[in-house]
């Protein structure tokens, strides 16, 4: 399952041969902010699972055709990342044991109440980004991708190597760098090589949040602290325990949380929406942003002594294009797990295709760089990944003849002809220099130095 953010981001499948059933739970999950698909059998409930993977499945036990049981290893096999509860009237420990052997995760006994369907759904998917979350400290992630902390770049080692030093402490960290670099990946290789590994990591995508709820999703609620607070809610703070609390995009908190977010820093205490009662907090926060936070403060968008209070260690991981000299073995990295989650023969990356990937702008950084591989691996039909599998803006960077033989070409020459080449597919210095990785005034000085204005 991937990481969810507001209920109207997790996909909820319900499988049910009785009409009434499906009606009720549809009304009852729209109406909670879930997203809903029905089945009314087991066969059409996989065929709509493949079409679009839902985050969880509610599947009842008795069905004619495929039952819950037959369905719920189906599930397993088609759509992995999809977490099952068995609904059922015929509840026996047996029963239990054989969901739970087929792979669901939970188990509910008809007849249910709308409060215990919902508990239920929001227990499964808790449990489901726990699962990706020690999923990713055992060395994958939700895409299958293992994370790849070997490295020739030297600012790539030099966080490391803080990284290292700093997971042994409690100390606040920040990590600064482009979308996409892998932020997240480092924050939760912080928390596996300290102490708290063995505790909840727990994730939250301050961007993704909405404003009026993010006070809620962080601190919880007491009950009756507005309309429909028919219990007390754990947020993430209390969620995290002893653990480590991510803030990612924490560059996005509205202002009006910024000062809350202070006050659990300083004083290590939150208090939940619609209460009173302070409540101690002992997670360690680790915090990422894409942004300017400097900037961020100068414009009055974001409160400086919250600032500094994050900026206790901070750590800076470059671009892709930065550690252009990783490149390739990321990629035959990449190629090699993507192969097997997609249950492929090893692909071999072909010298062209390692060419284009090398000389490519890579905007998107590493999550662009797992994107434009998996469509390869998914799309080719032979043993290699060629260049004309790739994206139009990457096969444009292909070498289109053959390399220079007899006593090769100098380095001057392969770089004046790798210039004159991107220069020619771009209609501006500016675009070209995005390209190449370089800043504008460098592209600039080196078409002069090669004479090839114009």
């Amino acid at each position: 399952m991937g990481e969810m953010g507001k209920k109207g981001d997790v996909r909820v499948l319900v499988v049910d041969d009785e009409e009434s059933i499906r009606r009720m739970l549809r009304l009852c999950l729209e109406g909670a902010g879930y997203r809903v698909t029905l089945a009314p059998s087991g066969e059409a409930a996989v065929a709509a699972a493949k079409r679009a993977p839902p985050d969880l499945a509610l599947v009842d036990l008795r069905l004619g055709g495929m039952d819950g049981i037959a369905v719920t290893r189906a599930l397993a096999q088609e759509v992995p990342t999809t977490a099952v509860v068995i609904m059922t009237a015929y509840a026996t420990i047996d029963n239990a044991v054989d969901a739970m052997r087929a792979g669901a995760t939970d188990y509910l006994p008809k007849p249910f109440t709308p409060a215990q369907v919902l508990h239920a759904v929001r227990k499964s998917v808790e449990s489901a980004r726990l699962r990706s979350d020690l999923a990713e400290l055992k060395g994958t992630t939700a895409r299958g991708v293992r994370p790849r902390f070997e490295t020739k770049s030297a600012a790539l080692r030099e966080a490391l190597t803080v990284a290292g030093r700093v997971a042994m402490t409690d100390a606040t960290v920040l990590l600064l760098g482009e979308t996409g670099t892998g932020k997240g990946v480092l924050a939760r290789h912080i928390h596996s090589l300290s102490p708290r590994s063995e505790r909840p990591f727990v994730t939250v995508n301050c961007a993704v949040i909405s404003p009026t709820l993010i006070e809620n999703e962080l601190f919880g609620h007491a009950r009756g602290a507005f309309t429909g607070a028919e219990g007390a809610r754990v947020g993430h703070v209390e969620a995290a325990g002893t653990g480590t609390l991510f803030l990612d995009e924490v560059g996005d908190l509205p202002r009006e949380a910024q000062g809350k977010l202070l006050r659990l820093l300083e004083e290590h205490e939150y208090v939940r929406v619609g209460d009173t009662e302070a409540r101690r907090a002992d997670a360690r926060v680790i915090a990422a942003t894409h942004r300017d936070l400097r900037a961020a403060v100068a414009a009055g968008s974001f409160r400086e002594d919250l600032f500094y209070r994050l900026d206790v260690v901070s750590l800076r991981m470059p671009s892709l294009r930065d550690r252009r000299e990783d490149i390739a073995d990321l990629a035959a990295t990449i190629v090699e797990d993507l192969s097997a989650q997609h249950r492929r023969d090893a692909l071999r990356l072909t010298e062209p295709t390692i060419a284009a990937l090398m000389a490519y702008g890579w905007p998107g950084n590493l999550r662009e760089l797992v994107n434009v591989l998996e469509r390869a691996v998914i799309l080719s039909t032979g043993s290699e990944i060629t260049p004309d599998l790739l994206p139009e803006e990457l096969r444009s960077f292909a070498p289109t003849r053959a390399p220079v033989s007899d006593e090769g070409e100098s380095l001057e020459a392969a770089e004046r002809r790798h210039i004159a080449a991107v220069l020619a597919r771009h209609a501006t210095l500016d675009s070209a220099a995005k390209a190449l990785g370089v800043d504008p005034s460098t592209l600039y000085r080196k078409r002069e130095r090669y004479g090839l204005k114009g």
